[in-house]
């Protein structure tokens, strides 16, 4: 600044994202060396070394390949290097549409190195040679939308007006006659003569993206009225005024607001209140200086964002009005700004901030936009200095607000697991620097008791002085373990002096909010605990009040230097404010501290018993005449005890059938007397169906409202009470969660004939769907963990049993009678079934033992048969014990199941029971002479345990069931270290009397004592001994080793490895709990998370005991429970703990989980990558490798599992071997890795972090059960540190190794890693690799899979007939005669069928034409070259495969036989070989392609099951040349085509449907979703998901269509129906329902989205419509239909019926409904279409042809099941 009076102008460039998308097609290969010298023109005027620009470049065809992402390169000498090196792609047809929404789904993300979300400005530069095969509209819009600039560049070749379209401004599509002209566009480009010139834009103050309409902006001023400014405010309203007269102000036009804030924020008026300028101009002439402190700019900013930008403030940001906020601030603000504004930028607000020399720069550059747009001035009089330059801004800026259509977000909240959102603030000021630790000590015992890791819990901690800092959110994090990290680093702030309002304030505004990961708005209860050691400088009532507004339980402790009567305003309750004499040392235990929320007082929100909104909602249907005036009275007696008065008491009354009648709303009455006249004189209604759901809607949209009398804007408590008598007719998950979500506390009441499930669904808490009085309105927090159990008793109710169960139900009360329901120790569930089950009740439905023992004694006997035990079993597995029903399972709560059976099961229960097991849960099983014994011992978890009895009226009476203690396996693990030589003896003694308590046997309790220092050493195993007395003796005999350091990881996982294992005498698989006790001494020099976390994850229950010198919180990370992690002083104080450590073991029942172990046939393949920086330039190479290593691979179907780590100095894991379950996600994975860097090159450190981290358990290798370990080792150079002992140390895990290096590797060092050294293989450069991948693929399959070479093929030979081989085709006839002259020829062996192909295909013979080699050979040799053109390749792979391979052809890979086709070619397909390649290899169809040089070497490679399978010839007279490749080749190959033997059935029937529901989600359909989603429910009900034979995928569309979940998203029928339910209407508009039909085309129906078309499975698309669509049907429906799909469509009303009939597959088959709730109604119209369908379309693929029975009689089923249901209803 140079002198008084002028302006400074604080200017930041942020740098830009750029990306470039390369057309390389075909039709550029001569161009595409000038586009690269664009590029690197433009990329040299960049800023990248410091980080400011970031660079991406794309390429693409048919379709695109990113060449690097924006984060792969940091600087500018690496970017043009790679640039330098790039190849043109090739490839038709150029499909630019598909490119740009890979760039906005792949690239313009933060995963990809975007900085959109940081504000940063993004970039597209598109170089394109050619008009788009495909449509670039929508792809285009979605980047746009996205604030992405595009710059469009193209050639005479290219479409102008596509260019244009693409453009972010059709000025800026720029065209050149050739891309060798591209410098020519310089004066074009905005008179640019440089790349530089082309973004100069961009570092101008505007930092603009684009520009654009400045006849339409939203404005708000935002003006600083603190005391700061009280002489410069005049100058700040003439700046107002000057702006506004330059705006074009209207309705239609610009609109303004202004809002003057100090301490809090008050809006003078709202962007709707003025539509002239002389208007506007008026009121800010009219506005006074408020005055006030301190500065509170961060509440102001949020405020606005809150209440100003909002649709009813006139805010038009949702129509994508550019929004825009100026701040005129003269200070400091004395809150943080940081959330609220970034908040304002999520939202798209273009915030520009001027500041004087008073306020703090920084600041304003955090709340500008871009820190560039923040400016200063000396004085507010210098405003005017600045106002072109603010001018300028304006003009230029482009928001990047989304335009959206509002929606409704109704969220489904599953109450049973609501938890709660704790906030701790903790008082940081000087005053508590000595008692910050016991503070935090504090907060984290209070921290273990929540349950955060399943996200019931979520925590905040906030430190608070002078002004508050948020140490972290409430969204934070998601596991226990970082909360208590981040606990245990907490610092003590400091600062002075203690501001306790202001921090109450901010937490109100910054963190009790939704962005800030508060739940509030679902219904979770929020709680707020104040640790404050002094007296507030600022006032406290009013932030402490708005907090208790918002339903916030504040709990305030202090200590003697507190003010007690502070601490009583701020709580919730004046009784909870705790105090403590000794300042928080002497708060011992957080119970004490959470003792007040079992009182009245913690209700889930801050009740003023004098204002409640209570609204009643009566069922008046049919069902409830008897019972209405029950009902009344009901109401009458609650309203004669309420204090009824405008403002103190409000009620409604409604009254419900069909639909809902208010009789009167809350604003109708003022007093109680009229209330009660009113009630009086009601009638009952009647009708039916009861519509509870459409009632409990409509008392939310039109009773819980301002104008209906509702104060819930204003805080006042709102509450609904449900008086209910039956089932709904229509389904209340929606409304239910909505009025939730609003904050409304419903409690449901019903009669016996209600569903008691829909009732705890609508219910704030399940607990109130009952009849309870308000004052038992809870909200109930866990102090600790249960340890009780969750039992669940499943009886056979099926017709055998009436008369024996009422015994049963009298053995349930009395089990029941012995447990500790009443403390939430034990819960119950009750399943009754016969041929299916029924639930009783869940384990979460009740939560007393009264309740629980009521509805015991009310069961009524279910009957029917059959008896389906393994059903009910795997019924319980999937919906009982789960979280959501209750099940702790997952807080290691035993389970336990009593089954109660009186017969043979009809089903089969071996599986269902195994899967039971697997989940650790304990069995029970009691059956009567009836039952099959047997049975029921595979049932139970032990066989011993399964009882017996004559009938089931002889059950005993004092059931012991529960606990079975008599068998154990018990592993001691001793710290033998040199630091617990004298402590050694107590340890022995100790053993010594825990085993004289047990009950040793071979069938009883077994013992194992392993010591460890450095390593680990067994004294002996678990079966070594099996009397208590040999144990004794041996342990009286060990001596202390002695040895440093201290290995406690190494050695838990040695026991885990080598003790706890079936050969050392574990009877872990046969459901025996297993337990280690670990003696320590002293802290690990190793890593004990890993293995620690590994045996738990085998339920091996370890409990801790160390002594002072042990790390406390070491010994809790290795017990099975922190509980469980024991202390002494000294090991000879260890009889101390004898008894605590009896109670746990006796207590114990251990989750082990009991399995059967399996054989799987597949990998588990690891790649190591020499990440070191002499492979940088190798890289590529080497994801290229593993590319193609892994398509090899059966990832999907769990065959094979994959996982890559890169190291240098040290190793870093990619992803694990089970990160990722499908091919796509690993490929996608590997496509994106990144090189690491770094050296030295220590291979043994990495080999060795294999053996511990990756080749494990918990990492997902299966090692453990059977299955193959593969690594494979690319390296290049030689290591640093010995690689002898971890190899060794893996080959003795039996992970066999295979070693790739270079020239540059030590070939040595190889073969010492490799399994076996003639593997070790070596190759120049890494880009040479693709010469080894035959062999290493050989040699892996040689040793990991036991090849029989001997058995029986199918080969077909395809040979190229068209003209261009008419000389090579002798040849090719050599070639197949010589081969089949090798093969086994014969019926039972070898078979072999001929194909020649051009145009199209013609078989000479089939696989089942000839049985012998000669008959083969001699009708080979009478072959005649056909000739023709084109030739089709593409066509003939589709034929073989639909008409060769096939059961009727001689093909027997339904038997599994090994399928292979070898295909001769010469020259490149003139049609796409993509698909039929592709189905091919799904069918498991070994394909060798070999190519001349006039072949398409890609071609072949996509062609060939794996492209080294390639091979090719100069030409076919060179075939003999690669015989003996091929023979190679055909000996190894294994084709993992999957047997199973066909099924012969009369009529042909397809193994199953892929249904695809399209649901039109735009704002017409919005009262119609539900109905839509009910639809949606019923079919779904018919399918058979289970088995794998149907698959269903929901997408819902409007504007652009949105993919709820695709069809390989869920495998289970009750994971398609949960999702379905919790649904929500999409909203928008306008109704594109060709581009969702198109987007269904090319990204649901295809095999990566779980399509089986290709298999012949077949497609069904079925299209809820309620509208006209705005864009053009007709194409992508026909492209739909070509595909095969079957198209049903639904219309209503308001539907085009001819558009439908376009769409549907049939126009017979277009049906319409006046409404959606109509859907019902067309059932059977629809089950007629179906039956009369008669397909007159040709598909493209012959296996639809097979579709039509089975479709026809799918959805008769389907149909008929429609029809039953409703008649029921």
């Amino acid at each position: 600044m140079r002198g008084h009076g002028r302006m400074q102008i604080t200017k930041l460039v942020l740098g830009r994202d750029v990306v470039f998308l390369l057309d390389g097609s075909d039709g550029t290969r001569s161009g595409f060396p000038a586009m690269r010298d664009f590029v690197q023109r433009v990329v040299e005027t960049l800023s990248v070394d410091d980080n400011k620009d970031r660079v991406s470049v794309v390429q693409y065809s048919r379709d695109p390949a990113v060449q690097f992402y924006l984060n792969t390169y940091t600087t500018k000498g690496e970017i043009l290097d790679t640039v330098r090196g790039l190849r043109h792609k090739g490839g038709r047809p150029l499909n630019t549409g598909a490119a740009l929404q890979y760039l906005r789904d792949n690239v313009f993300t933060a995963s990809a190195g975007s900085r959109r979300l940081e504000g940063v400005p993004q970039v597209l530069i598109l170089l394109c040679g050619g008009k788009s095969f495909d449509s670039v509209d929508a792809p285009a819009s979605a980047l746009k939308q996205l604030g992405v600039l595009i710059f469009a560049i193209g050639t005479r070749s290219s479409d102008s007006r596509e260019l244009q379209n693409i453009s972010h401004d059709p000025s800026t599509a720029l065209s050149v006659s050739e891309f060798t002209d591209l410098p020519s566009t310089a004066h074009h480009l905005v008179r640019v003569s440089s790349p530089a010139h082309f973004f100069k834009g961009f570092t101008s103050l505007s930092s603009c993206l684009f520009s654009v309409d400045s006849a339409k902006k939203d404005i708000v001023f935002l003006l600083d009225g603190s005391d700061g400014t009280r002489n410069g405010f005049p100058a700040m309203l003439d700046f107002v005024e000057r702006v506004v007269e330059k705006l074009n102000v209207g309705e239609n036009n610009d609109r303004v607001s202004v809002v003057q804030y100090g301490r809090d924020a008050e809006v003078h008026f709202y962007l709707n209140t003025y539509t002239t300028r002389e208007d506007i101009v008026d009121s800010v002439r009219g506005l006074r200086h408020r005055g006030g402190r301190p500065l509170n700019t961060g509440a102001a900013l949020q405020y606005v964002r809150d209440n100003v930008f909002t649709n009813s403030s006139g805010s038009r940001r949702l129509q994508g009005v550019p929004q825009m906020l100026i701040l005129l601030n003269g200070g400091r603000s004395f809150d943080n700004v940081d959330t609220p504004a970034s908040a304002l930028k999520q939202q798209g607000i273009f915030v520009i901030g001027i500041g004087t020399r008073s306020s703090d720069i920084r600041e304003l550059q955090k709340i500008s936009y871009d820190p560039s747009l923040a400016l200063s001035v000396s004085e507010f009089t210098d405003l005017p200095g600045i106002q072109e330059q603010l001018s300028s801004a304006m003009n230029t800026v482009v928001v990047r607000a989304t335009p959206m259509t509002p929606t409704v977000t109704v969220q489904v909240v599953n109450i049973e697991v609501m938890g709660r959102d704790v906030v701790f603030l903790l008082d940081g000021s000087d005053g508590t620097r000595s008692g910050f630790p016991a503070m935090r000590d504090f907060v984290q015992r209070v921290v273990e008791t929540l349950s955060v890791d399943d996200n019931k819990d979520r925590v905040s901690v906030v430190q608070y002085s002078r002004d508050p800092a948020v140490q972290f959110y409430l969204n934070t994090y998601t596991t226990k373990g970082e909360i208590l990290d981040t606990v245990r680093g907490l610092r003590h702030k400091g600062g002075r002096p203690l501001n306790t309002g202001a921090a109450l304030q901010y937490l109100r505004d910054n963190v009790f909010t939704a962005s800030a990961g508060s739940r509030r708005l679902e219904g979770v209860p929020q709680v707020l605990i104040l640790l404050c050691g002094g007296k507030s400088f600022d006032s406290v009532d009013a932030p402490a009040s708005a907090l208790k507004q918002l339903g916030v339980l504040i709990f305030a402790i202090g200590t003697r230097s507190s003010d007690s009567r502070e601490l009583q305003n701020i709580s919730h309750d004046p009784s909870t404010a705790l105090s403590t004499a000794h300042h928080l040392v002497r708060v011992s235990s957080p119970a004490h501290f959470f003792k007040g929320f079992t009182s009245l007082s913690s209700c889930l929100f801050s009740v003023d018993s004098a204002k409640k909104d209570i609204v009643f909602l009566l069922d008046g249907s049919d069902g409830t005449r008897n019972g209405f005036p029950a009902m009344l009275d009901f109401v009458e007696r609650v309203v004669k005890k309420l204090n009824v008065g405008e403002n103190n008491d409000r009620v409604s009354v409604v009254q419900y059938g069909r639909d809902a009648e208010v009789h009167f709303y809350l604003n109708t009455y003022t007093t109680r007397e009229d209330i009660v006249d009113s009630v009086r004189g009601l009638r009952h209604r009647g009708g039916r169906p009861l519509n509870t759901g459409a009632a409990l809607q409509y008392v939310r949209d039109n009773v819980f409202t301002n104008s209906s009398g509702s104060r819930r804007l204003q805080g006042v408590p709102q509450m609904l009470i449900l008086l209910n008598g039956g089932r709904s007719f229509d389904n209340v998950d929606t409304p239910a969660s909505a009025l939730k979500q609003q904050g409304i506390f419903v409690i449901g009441i019903g009669t016996r004939s209600s569903d008691i499930r829909e009732l705890q669904k609508i219910s704030y808490d399940p607990s109130l769907a009952l009849s309870l009085k308000m004052s038992q309105i809870f909200c109930p927090l866990v102090e600790k963990k249960p340890v009780g159990r969750d039992v669940v008793f499943l009886l056979d109710g099926s017709d055998g049993t009436r008369s024996g169960f009422p015994a049963m139900r009298d053995f349930v009360q009395r089990v029941v009678e012995t447990l500790s329901v009443d403390d939430n120790k034990d819960r119950v569930s009750v399943v009754q079934y016969s041929r299916d089950p029924a639930v009783q009740f869940y384990l979460n439905t009740y939560t007393t033992k009264g309740e629980i023992l009521d509805t015991v004694r009310g069961l009524r006997h279910k009957g029917g048969r059959p008896l389906n035990t393994g059903a009910a079993l795997q019924y319980l597995r999937d919906n009982v014990f789960t979280a959501s029903a209750g099940s702790r399972r997952l807080e290691g709560v035993p389970q336990v199941l009593i089954l109660l059976c009186g017969g043979k099961s009809f089903d089969s229960v071996d599986a269902p029971a195994s899967a039971l097991k697997q989940l650790g849960v304990l069995i029970f099983a009691i059956g009567t002479r009836s039952s099959d014994s047997r049975e029921l011992q595979n049932i139970s978890h032990d066989p011993s345990t399964a009882l017996s009895v004559s009938e089931f009226t002889d059950l005993p009476k004092s059931p012991t069931v529960l606990v079975d203690s008599a068998k154990k396996d018990i592993v001691f693990l001793l710290d033998g270290s040199d630091g617990t030589r004298n402590g050694f003896p107590a340890m022995l003694d100790f053993v010594e009397r825990v085993v004289k308590k047990l009950n040793v046997g071979e069938n009883n309790d077994r013992v194992s004592v392993v010591q460890y220092g450095r390593d680990a050493e067994v004294h002996f195993y678990l079966n070594t001994y099996t009397t208590r007395e040999d144990i004794v003796d041996s342990v009286r005999g060990l001596r202390h080793r002695g040895g440093r350091p201290l290995n406690t990881g190494a050695a838990l996982q040695y026991v885990r490895d080598n003790v706890f294992t079936n050969s050392s005498g574990s009877r872990r698989l046969q459901g025996v709990p297993q337990m280690l006790i670990l003696l320590n001494g002293g802290r690990s020099f190793d890593n004990v998370d890993t293995p620690a976390s590994a045996l738990k994850q085998q339920g091996i229950f370890v409990i801790g005991i160390g002594t002072r010198s042990s790390d406390i919180r070491e010994l809790q990370k290795i017990s099975y429970d922190p509980s469980l992690a024991l202390s002494v002083s000294e090991f000879t104080d260890l009889p101390g703990i004898q008894e605590q450590l009896s109670s746990a073991m006796n207590t114990v029942v251990v989750r082990a989980t009991p399995m059967t172990p399996t054989v799987t046939v597949g990998r588990d393949v690891v790649f190591l990558l020499d990440g070191s920086d002499g492979t940088r330039s190798g890289f590529p190479a080497m994801r290229d490798f593993v590319q193609r290593v892994v398509e090899t691979l059966s990832v999907d179907d769990n065959k094979d599992r994959v996982s890559v780590v890169q190291y240098s100095r040290d190793p870093a894991v990619q992803f694990y071997l089970n990160t990722y379950t499908t091919k796509g996600e690993i490929l996608d994975t590997v496509r994106g890795l990144r090189h690491k860097g770094g050296r030295p090159l220590n291979t043994g450190a990495a080999l060795q972090y294999l053996r511990d981290n990756v080749f494990t358990a918990s990492a997902g290798s299966r090692r453990l059960e059977g299955v193959p370990q593969v690594l494979i080792l690319l390296c290049g150079g030689k290591s640093f540190d010995s690689v002898d002992a971890p190899a060794s140390a893996l080959k003795q895990l039996g992970v066999l190794i295979f070693a790739i290096g270079t020239r540059s590797s030590d070939s040595r060092e190889l073969q010492n890693i490799s399994h076996d050294p003639s593997t070790a293989l070596s190759v120049s450069e890494f880009t040479d690799l693709p010469s080894v991948q035959q062999q290493l693929q050989s040699s892996v399959e040689a040793v990991v899979i036991d090849v029989t070479p001997e058995s029986p093929t199918d080969i077909v030979f395809l040979l190229d007939g068209s003209d261009g081989t008419r000389n090579g085709f002798p040849a090719m006839l050599d070639f197949v005669e010589r081969v089949v002259e090798k093969l086994n020829v014969g019926e039972n062996n070898d078979r072999v069928s001929v194909v020649q192909y051009g145009r199209d295909a013609e078989v000479h013979f089939y696989l089942n034409t000839y049985t012998t080699r000669e008959d083969i050979v001699d009708s080979v040799r009478g072959l005649r070259h056909r000739g023709g053109r084109p030739l089709n390749t593409g066509a003939a792979l589709q034929y073989v495969r639909d008409n060769v391979f096939t059961n009727s052809s001689g093909s027997r890979r339904l038997q599994g036989v090994p399928q292979m086709l070898i295909l001769l070619n010469g020259g490149r397909s003139f049609d796409n070989v993509d698909t039929p390649a592709s189905a091919l290899k799904q069918q498991g169809i070994f394909v060798i392609g070999i190519g001349t040089r006039s072949s398409d070497i890609r071609e072949l490679q996509k062609i060939s099951y794996d492209p080294s399978l390639a091979l090719s010839v100069s030409e076919f007279t060179d075939l003999p040349g690669i015989q003996e490749q091929l023979s190679s080749a055909m000996n190894t190959v294994v084709v993992r085509a999957t047997p199973m033997t066909p099924t012969v059935t009369v009529e042909k029937k397809p193994v199953g449907r892929d249904v695809v529901f399209l649901l039109d989600g735009s704002d017409g359909t919005r009262s119609g979703f539900p109905a839509m989603r009910d639809f949606v429910q019923r079919v779904v009900e018919t399918l058979s998901v289970d088995d794998n034979k149907d698959r269903v995928s929901v997408v819902q569309y409007s504007r652009d269509p949105a993919v709820q979940f695709y069809l390989n998203t869920y495998t289970t029928k009750g994971e398609i129906l949960d999702t379905v339910r919790g649904l929500r209407h999409k909203g928008g508009r306008p109704l594109n329902t060709g581009a969702a039909l198109q987007y269904l085309r090319d990204n649901v129906f295809t095999a990566s989205a779980g399509s089986r078309r290709l298999e012949g499975v077949p497609q069904v698309l079925i299209l809820l419509c309620g509208g006209k669509s705005f864009d053009s049907v007709d194409a992508p429906a026909s492209a739909l239909k070509q595909l095969g799909v079957l198209i049903f469509a639904i219309g209503t009303r308001s539907s085009d019926s001819r558009e439908l009939q376009n769409i549907s597959h049939d126009p017979s088959t277009a049906l319409s409904v006046s409404e959606f709730t109509d859907l019902p109604s067309v059932q059977q119209q629809l089950q007629s279409s179906v039956e009369a369908v008669v397909i007159d379309v040709t598909p493209e693929s012959p296996t639809v042809l097979g579709m039509l029975t089975s479709m026809t009689s799918c959805l008769r089923a389907c149909l008929t099941c429609f029809t039953y249901t409703e008649q029921k209803r």
